[in-house]
């Protein structure tokens, strides 16, 4: 279940964002690397590392919620905080990619189909 951490960022569990990705509910943004996400991503995701983030760049909150992942949830956490200091609503998935795949949900890999 989403929770709120102390600082208001609203953070869901994998199988939530699934959900939420295919009800067309929320935009997923991934905040690791080119590197990483051209070797493993989740499909439907869209790259903006946070090497070079700018939470002005994205869009508000409209019918889909932004919600930021990374590899455990470390960078996709600092995302979520830039976003909420831009005076946008926040939102990020515990855990990141390697959650998500420890719950067994499907990744795509170079060369391959969704895993």
């Amino acid at each position: 279940m989403s929770h709120t951490t102390p600082d208001g960022v609203t953070e869901y569990d994998p199988e939530e964002v699934q959900a939420l990705l295919e009800q067309g509910r929320v935009l997923l943004v991934d905040v690791r690397e080119p590197m990483e996400y051209a070797a493993e991503r989740i499909m439907g995701a869209l790259l903006y590392p946070l090497s070079s983030f700018d939470a002005a760049h994205l869009p508000p909150n409209g019918e889909r919620a932004v919600v930021f992942h990374c590899a455990a949830g470390g960078r996709s956490l600092t995302a979520a905080r830039m976003r909420q200091a831009a005076g946008q609503p926040a939102a990020h998935m515990a855990g990141g990619i390697s959650e998500w795949k420890a719950q067994g949900l499907p990744t795509v890999r170079v060369g391959s189909r969704p895993a």
